[in-house]
C-alpha cells in the first residue's frame, strides 16, 4: 500500500514538473512574439562610412540623372527646344531649311557621365565632411584624402565610384578606400536608342520610330513634330518611369511648301 501512495505520488510530481516546462516554454514563445525577444542590430549608416555615404548622395544622383535624361543629356543645355517647361537639348540641329542636322553632342554617354559628376560634386564635398564630423564627434582620429568622383553607365546599372581614402582609429585602424554607390537604370540602353535615332536624322532627316521599337522590345519611342520643324524625341522604358528625351531639327520644309 505505501509502495502504491509511493508510485502515485512520485508521478504527480513528474507531471507537474512537466506542466511547469510546459508553461515556461510557452512564455518565452509568448514574449519572443510580443517583441521581447533578443533583438537583432543591423549596422547603421553612424557605423558604417559606405552606407553613410550612399544613404547621402542617393536622392541627389537620381535626382540628376533624371533632369539630365529629361533634358537631352545635359543639366543645362545651350541649344535647346521648350517643350512643356523643360528645356530639351538638340542632339542633332541645323537652322537652315532643307539641310540635314549635324550631330551636337558626338560622344554622348561620356557627356552624360560628365555631367552627373560636376552637377554632384558639391553634393559629394558636403557628404563627406558631414561623415568625417560624425566620426570625430564620436572620438575618432579622422583622415580623409580626397579623390576623383566617376560615374560609369553601363547595361542597366550606373556605378558612382568616389575615390575618397577615409581612414578611422579609435583602438583599431580601418581604412576606406573607395565607396560605390549602385543604382538599376537602363540610361545605358536608352542612350544607345537615341544615337541610333540621330543617325537616322543625319542620313534621311527623319527616323523610323516603329522599326525601331521592332527592335527594342519594351522601349516606347514617341515623335512630336512642333511648328518650326523640330521633332521631340520620347524615349520610355514600358517596365519603369524611366525615359530620355531629346530634341532634333533636320530636312525642314520652308514654310509655304
Amino acid at each position: 500500500m505505501n509502495k502504491f501512495i509511493f508510485l502515485r505520488n512520485k508521478r504527480g510530481q513528474v507531471t507537474i514538473f512537466i506542466i511547469i516546462a510546459i508553461l515556461l516554454i510557452l512564455a518565452v514563445l509568448l514574449l519572443y512574439f510580443l517583441g521581447f525577444g533578443p533583438e537583432i542590430i543591423a549596422p547603421s549608416d553612424e557605423t558604417n562610412p559606405q552606407m553613410f555615404i550612399k544613404n547621402c548622395l542617393e536622392d541627389k544622383l537620381t535626382d540628376t540623372i533624371r533632369a539630365v535624361s529629361l533634358r537631352g543629356g545635359s543639366v543645362n543645355p545651350e541649344r535647346y527646344f521648350n517643350y512643356n517647361d523643360i528645356p530639351i537639348g538638340y542632339l542633332c540641329y541645323t537652322n537652315e531649311y532643307e539641310q540635314r542636322c549635324v550631330e551636337q553632342i558626338p560622344l554622348l554617354r561620356a557627356h552624360i557621365q560628365e555631367e552627373i559628376e560636376n552637377e554632384i560634386q558639391e553634393d559629394v564635398i558636403v557628404c563627406f565632411n558631414s561623415l568625417k564630423e560624425s566620426y570625430e564627434s564620436r572620438n575618432y582620429e579622422v583622415q580623409l584624402n580626397s579623390g576623383r568622383t566617376v560615374v560609369e553607365i553601363l547595361p542597366n546599372r550606373i556605378i558612382t565610384r568616389l575615390n575618397y581614402v577615409l581612414t578611422l582609429k579609435k583602438g583599431q585602424t580601418d581604412r576606406y578606400d573607395s565607396f560605390t554607390i549602385p543604382l538599376s537604370n537602363n540610361l545605358y540602353e536608352l542612350i544607345v536608342i537615341s544615337q541610333d535615332i540621330i543617325e537616322e536624322e543625319i542620313l534621311d532627316g527623319n527616323s523610323n520610330v516603329i522599326s525601331l521599337m521592332f527592335l527594342n522590345q519594351g522601349f516606347e519611342i514617341e515623335k512630336n513634330l512642333r511648328d518650326d520643324g523640330t521633332k521631340i524625341y520620347i524615349i520610355s522604358e514600358m517596365d519603369t518611369e524611366n525615359k530620355f528625351q531629346f530634341a532634333s531639327r533636320s530636312l525642314v520644309i520652308p514654310p509655304g511648301y
